[in-house]
């Protein structure tokens, strides 16, 4: 890293990415002055640092404090600002469930119908041949999908014919609804069974049914992005090779994906002769979702205003009071936890239960019961943590990791440490305003 680059991170770490916002009812200035410090901290750990960070904390329904640290673009040395979009992996599971059930709403799904006969073909466990895989299973990971044989495709390939075979997609110990197992492939088929409902192809349905009403940014298809859009996408790293699993904390950031600044975005191949409803994993529905913190807050302030955003209703209350209920709660044998990463989950949502070594507490010490998602992929690290019931909520999104997380595991959860680190600052400062 050159010495112009180098005092440009030296600027974002100090405080150069934006001003947060902080009522004073929420926390007084020293709180704020050693949250600052604390997430630059976490940033420039010379031993395990991030390309980037962008995160936002609602306190009472209202956001307390958005605040940016490190670089979109390495290369450029471009800030990561407000407006930086990241590619969010999994929480975009969370926001293509939100654009699912206004088509709920509207009568054309049924949680606990057969998927079948929307998507065209049979779904069916070839080993449990009886038993219909509902949206509620799909859902709720219990559909007994893995991602053995993929969970993605390109525009020549339908999913018809990746099921046609049967067996290499599904589980043979445990049938519909009898057992938690995190599958991306669920939303794969999730996506192409609202195609095949609407006739409208997936990244323009979510910005139907879910960004344009919101007025948010961004979106599942880079290749009908704005200008400006493409400009402030951040590009995810890694200082790790694309093809190694060596990695070097002093050495450079390795570009993983969403690299703009070199090459810019392309449609995904074939999408021209793409036939709506054929395949929808084409635009991943699984972890394509890009967008920024700011935005994610908008959702955030959505659901914790009962589906209404500016006086328009887009969910109602109900919808979302059950999206985010239990629908699945670990016991002995029901489930596969991932190392302690998962114990409740919801519609597309997962409980984060606050209780001492269940391994998904996200805040030192506890106090933060909620619902959300998280999402890692190409070193991007991302969380999305709402309470309800209190209000408060999390978001943050970290750009690149700097050293394997096997290596930097976190001392109280199944979280990365960096995340246990930002997550429990900014709830202490911003959400409780503590300074002590």
């Amino acid at each position: 890293m050159g010495s112009g680059m180098r005092a440009a991170l030296g600027w974002l770490l100090a405080g150069g990415g934006g001003a947060p916002v902080m009522p004073a009812s929420a926390a007084g200035p020293s709180a704020i002055a050693a949250l600052d410090r604390e997430l630059a901290a976490v940033v420039e750990d010379g031993r395990r640092p991030l390309s980037g960070l962008s995160v936002l904390a609602i306190r009472d329904g209202k956001v307390v404090y958005e605040r940016q640290f490190g670089l979109r673009r390495v290369a450029t040395a471009e800030p990561v600002t407000a407006a930086t979009l990241f590619r969010i992996a999994s929480i975009s599971k969370m926001a293509t469930t939100l654009g699912l059930m206004r088509l709920v709403e509207e009568g054309r799904l049924d949680l606990d119908a057969d998927a079948g006969p929307h998507l065209g073909f049979p779904l069916r466990n070839p080993h449990f041949p009886q038993r219909a895989v509902t949206l509620r299973h799909l859902l709720t990971h219990t559909s007994s999908l893995r991602d053995d044989a993929g969970y993605f495709w390109g525009a020549d390939t339908r999913l018809a014919d990746v099921f046609a075979p049967g067996g290499a997609m599904w589980a043979s110990g445990a049938g519909p609804g009898g057992y938690f197992s995190y599958s991306n492939l669920n939303w794969g088929v999730i996506g192409t069974l609202m195609e095949r409902v609407t006739g409208e192809r997936f990244d323009r349905l979510m910005k139907r049914l879910l960004l344009a009403p919101l007025g948010l940014r961004g979106g599942y298809n880079t290749a009908e992005f704005t200008a400006e859009e493409v400009a402030n996408t951040a590009t995810l790293y890694r200082k790790r090779g694309t093809d190694t699993e060596t990695w070097d904390p002093s050495g450079p950031w390795i570009a993983q994906a969403d690299d703009f600044g070199a090459k810019p975005p392309a449609a995904p191949p074939g999408l021209a002769r793409y036939a709506v409803g054929g395949n929808g994993t084409l635009f991943s529905p699984t972890g394509g979702l890009r967008i920024s913190a700011a935005d994610l807050g908008g959702i955030m302030l959505m659901l914790m205003n009962k589906g209404e955003h500016e006086g328009k209703r887009i969910l109602k209350p109900e919808t979302i009071a059950l999206m985010f209920s239990e629908q699945w709660t670990h016991k002995e044998g029901n489930g596969d936890t991932l190392r302690g990463l998962y114990h409740g989950w919801g519609l597309g949502a997962q409980r984060f239960i606050d209780t001492p070594g269940r391994g998904n507490r996200l805040v030192q010490g506890g106090g933060f019961g909620a619902a959300g998602h998280l999402g890692e992929a190409y070193g991007l690290v991302s969380t999305f943590a709402v309470d309800l019931d209190r209000r408060n909520g999390l978001v943050s999104l970290i750009g690149g990791l700097g050293t394997d997380p096997e290596l930097y595991p976190g001392q109280y959860s199944a979280l990365v440490r960096s995340e246990e680190l930002i997550l429990t600052a900014l709830y202490r400062r911003a959400v409780l305003g503590r300074a002590d």
